[in-house]
């Protein structure tokens, strides 16, 4: 009985190690997965929420579109990869894809912290006309991303 749980153990640790491996080589997409958000809102919906519930919003809105429009160019959406445009996916190309990335991270880090210690002095109305014009310009960008 024990030799069978160590056998299973053993296995069941090839097979999630193989299927990590995999993904490693897998090409990467230009616009990060999180580039995305869940909801677009009308401003009714936004009147009835809370300031603290408004500022997560328009802090999501904003590290969309700093991982989105920079990659206008290739695309608007997630999943395309350099692949998809004949970029070489050599090793040299994903280092500078990975950089750019963190560089991206980086950004968004300093700048939600600056934006959740300065959003709150800020006017209300002000936040949710933000949120709304944000998420006008992520829903253009997706409809531009059809015309070609």
């Amino acid at each position: 009985m024990k030799n069978k749980i160590i056998l299973f153990c053993f296995s069941f640790l090839f097979v999630i190690g193989y299927g990590f491996a995999q993904k490693k080589g897998a090409p990467k997409s230009i616009i990060s997965e999180t580039a995305t958000i869940k909801k677009y809102h009308n401003k009714e919906e936004l009147d009835r929420m809370q300031k603290g519930e408004l500022i997560e919003l328009y802090v999501e809105r904003v590290g969309s579109l700093v991982k989105i429009l920079p990659y206008v160019g290739f695309a608007t959406k997630p999943g395309v990869t350099m692949s998809s445009f004949g970029i070489p996916d050599e090793k040299d190309n994903r280092k500078a894809l990975d950089d750019q990335f963190e560089a991206t991270k980086d950004f968004l880090e300093v700048s939600d912290e600056f934006q959740k210690g300065f959003l709150p002095f800020t006017d209300t109305d002000n936040i949710i006309s933000s949120i709304l014009f944000y998420e006008e310009i992520l829903k253009l960008l997706h409809e531009y991303s059809d015309y070609h």
